[in-house]
């Protein structure tokens, strides 16, 4: 019976993980929906409208999920703070629930 050395057959095989490097991980729709969340709040603030203050607390919950683990947190706290204040702003001045806008 033969023994065959398993390591030199395949170490041609092996190849070494590279990173990728450039500008692959600037994506740009966590900073897209931030911008999108802070209008839907700067509508429930301004407006009144409850179905924009809910959609900009979700869409500064999605931005927070989606962005980068380097950027500068304020900016999205700045943003799920204000989507918060839209709620409670806009529950004050009219604390009926919110009905459907069809």
């Amino acid at each position: 019976m033969e023994v065959v050395d398993t390591k030199k057959k395949n170490s041609s095989k092996i190849v070494r993980y590279k990173p990728q490097t450039g500008n692959l991980g600037d994506d740009p729709l966590p900073d897209y929906i931030n911008l999108v969340s802070m209008i839907f709040s700067m509508c429930g603030l301004m407006l009144k409208i409850k179905w924009c203050a809910w959609a900009s607390i979700f869409g500064s919950l999605v931005s927070f999920a989606n962005s980068r683990s380097n950027d500068d947190g304020r900016q999205v706290l700045s943003s799920f703070m204000l989507s918060v204040s839209s709620v409670v702003m806009t529950y004050l001045h009219n604390p009926a629930p919110m009905t459907p806008p069809w």
